[in-house]
């Protein structure tokens, strides 16, 4: 899904359907595991984070179902990023 879609749909669908985006990091999968090829590569790619570890399937799921619960009840629209803080770092 693209911003465009997370930013088009919004207008369309509301009030009765909330749209948002969970753009996860590198999580732990078994296909995480297939492309990295070692712990010790999937270690050096969870220090790459500020908080210094990869995103377990978990993290993204909780999202979901914060999302989908009431308390999220005036969010739509939006892209969260679950990445360990990785989006907040400068690239140079």
């Amino acid at each position: 899904m693209n911003d465009s879609v997370t930013e088009s749909s919004p207008k369309k669908l509301a009030p009765a359907i909330r749209v948002n985006v969970i753009a996860p990091s590198l999580t732990r999968t078994k296909l995480t595991a297939r492309l990295t090829g070692t712990a010790e590569a999937v270690q050096r790619g969870g220090e790459r984070h500020p908080l210094q570890r990869i995103g377990e399937p978990e993290d993204a799921g909780r999202m979901a179902a914060y999302l989908l619960g009431d308390d999220a009840g005036w969010i739509t629209g939006q892209t969260i990023g679950i990445d360990g803080g990785l989006g907040t770092l400068q690239t140079s």
